[in-house]
């Protein structure tokens, strides 16, 4: 291509942590929301005086920083959305996610640039055209595209020579609405999706009922408009090699675990491929090693993996079972009351539940991100110990910096 982007793994932060285990995993780019003005405000989000933290983060970690300001905008918030740009554009943020053409107006008025939100449903090369040439340095294209159509945008924008940058879904959530543009949580519960508040009245189960005789039958077995996760790690490679830039995983009201956890797998993913494509038998390879990471991807939550619209309509990819599929369970068990950096070891006080040698740990706080770890051999009450519990205080080998007043979660597998 001739743009000037080289390919981004794009990831989510719905808050300090989240930020933190994003760059920690290795994303190339992270993208957050500002309260009031984004697409997941029940997310925890930022303020202005947020944005010099993150873009000083993302730097020490050679990433971008993308605000997303990509809800329907009223008059009455002009000013604030205006305020916020400024902000955005003093503390050296990357670009701006939008597509109300006032957030785009305003970027362009003070000098950042702004990424094409998928809400803009862009689907054709002409629309491309047009917004590249409003200034959009990046476009994320509408999540119904086949993987056929990508291709035929991307090869006409490097035919053409434009500086722009094609952005996709890889991983997460899929609205059963086109591009996330929904009403049905209006009309239910009067919060729109399409000001960043749906209720996701989608993901339940529902009932027919017959009016005159009473009679309630059950819509089948599955969720009928709750469409599986989005899961492009088999082939990752394809997406690739059809030109486009930017790589998102969907996620910013998800838990830190999430983050890390997919963002790691991609990472991985992505070095895997520029490293062997040129191998022979590359494809049959990266299949094995697709297959190997897809099953850890499966630890955090998901409600079962589809390959979205790639391959054409994706007929059968309304999940089976309400809520998460994850194969482990977070539960809480504690805080860090100190950690002892030069013996390497966390202090921690035991609030709920039990621990034992060898589970899997995680721990998390908005200046640590977080830490993954396996318990090994730990000290109960100043005395060697397998188990912890309740009231006990936990001198544990850690060897990644912690902090006080960091949580504790222990991670199991489902159903123990």
């Amino acid at each position: 291509m001739t743009n000037s982007f080289s390919p981004r793994l794009i990831s989510p932060a719905g808050d300090r942590t989240s930020l933190l285990a994003a760059l920690h995993a290795g994303a190339d780019a992270v993208y957050f929301g500002a309260e009031g003005c984004n697409m997941r405000a029940a997310s925890r989000n930022f303020t202005v005086a947020d944005f010099p933290f993150i873009v000083s983060e993302c730097r020490r970690h050679h990433a971008k920083a993308y605000l997303a300001l990509n809800t329907v905008i009223y008059d009455s918030e002009l000013d604030i959305v205006d305020e916020t740009v400024s902000g955005a554009a003093s503390a050296g943020i990357d670009a701006v996610i939008c597509w109300d053409m006032a957030v785009v107006e305003s970027c362009r008025r003070h000098g950042i640039p702004f990424h094409l939100s998928t809400q803009a449903s862009v689907s054709n090369y002409r629309a491309v055209r047009w917004y590249a040439s409003l200034g959009a340095r990046m476009i994320v294209l509408a999540r119904e595209l086949t993987l056929q159509q990508v291709r035929h945008i991307t090869e006409q924008v490097r035919r053409d020579g434009l500086d722009v940058a094609i952005e996709c879904f890889v991983h997460g959530a899929m609205c059963v609405a086109v591009s996330g543009r929904c009403f049905l949580s209006q009309d239910v519960f009067g919060r729109s999706a399409n000001r960043g508040a749906c209720l996701q009245p989608c993901r339940r189960r529902y009932r027919i009922i017959d009016e005159e005789e009473g009679f309630e039958f059950e819509l089948g077995p599955d969720s009928v408009m709750s469409p599986k996760d989005l899961c492009a790690l088999p082939f990752l490679d394809q997406l690739l090699q059809a030109g486009i830039t930017g790589f998102k995983i969907e996620g910013r009201n998800r838990s830190p675990e999430y983050v890390h956890t997919t963002t790691s797998i991609y990472r991985s993913a992505f070095d895997y491929i520029l490293q062997h494509q040129d191998d022979p038998g590359f494809a049959d390879t990266y299949r094995r090693f697709a297959e190997k990471q897809a099953e850890e991807l499966r630890t955090v939550y998901n409600r079962e993996f589809s390959d979205g619209f790639y391959f054409g309509k994706p007929l059968n990819a309304w999940t089976g079972a309400y809520g998460s599929m994850a194969t482990e369970k977070k539960t809480y068990i504690g805080t860090v009351r100190k950690y002892y950096p030069k013996a390497e070891v966390a202090e921690m006080l035991m609030h709920t539940g039990e621990l034992r040698l060898g589970d899997k740990l995680s721990i998390q706080g908005p200046t640590t991100g977080i830490v993954l770890m396996h318990a090994p051999p730990f000290r109960k009450n100043d005395h060697q110990a397998d188990t912890a519990g309740k009231g006990d205080v936990v001198t544990i080998p850690c060897r990644q910096k912690v902090r006080k007043n960091d949580k504790v979660y222990v991670l199991r597998k489902t159903g123990e």
